[in-house]
């Protein structure tokens, strides 16, 4: 069985949708120049009203990926 490192980064993803997809687009953003991300953790919600009105989701997310063997 091999061993493997693992390096954390936080990212903070937006959407007009859904704190779902805010998630999502911060998830296939870093997947564009970082490689094996394995895992995610939500950190922290939180959005911006405007008119009583939810206009954005942000969600900061730990995303675990690992090191090149």
């Amino acid at each position: 069985m091999s061993e493997h490192i693992y390096k954390h980064i936080r990212l903070t993803g937006s959407s007009k949708v859904s704190s779902d997809e805010a998630v999502k687009n911060a998830i296939t953003k870093a997947s564009e120049t970082v490689k094996h991300i394995n895992w995610f953790k939500v950190l922290e919600t939180r959005g911006q009203v405007e008119n009583n009105e939810i206009q954005y989701w942000q969600v900061t997310v730990e995303v675990g990926f690992r090191l090149k063997d």
